[in-house]
C-alpha cells in the first residue's frame, strides 16, 4: 500500500478498534504524522503494510491519545533544593 493508504489504514483501525469518532481518529494520525512517527514509512514504502498499519494504530493510540498534560509528567529543575 501507499504512505497515503497506510495513514488511512491506521486512521480506520484507530476508529474500529478503539472506537474513535473518525475525526478523533483523523487528528490521531495527523498528531503522530506531525510529531514524525510516520517518516520512516514515507522514506521506506515497504513497511506500509496490513501488519505495520495494525502495530502502528496500536502504539498511535498508545501514544497520542493521552492528554498532554499526562504525556509529560513534571519533572523539577535540577540544582534546586527546597528548605
Amino acid at each position: 500500500m501507499t504512505y497515503e493508504e497506510h495513514l488511512d489504514e491506521v486512521a480506520t483501525l484507530l476508529f474500529e478498534r478503539y472506537k474513535l469518532t473518525e475525526q478523533a481518529a483523523i487528528q490521531l494520525v495527523m498528531k503522530a504524522q506531525a510529531d514524525g512517527y510516520f517518516s520512516g514509512h514515507d522514506d521506506d514504502p515497504s513497511i506500509c503494510t496490513q501488519l505495520r498499519a495494525e502495530q502502528d494504530a496500536k502504539r498511535v493510540f498508545k501514544e497520542y491519545s493521552k492528554p498532554a498534560a499526562a504525556a509529560k509528567p513534571f519533572t523539577p529543575p535540577r540544582g534546586r533544593t527546597r528548605r
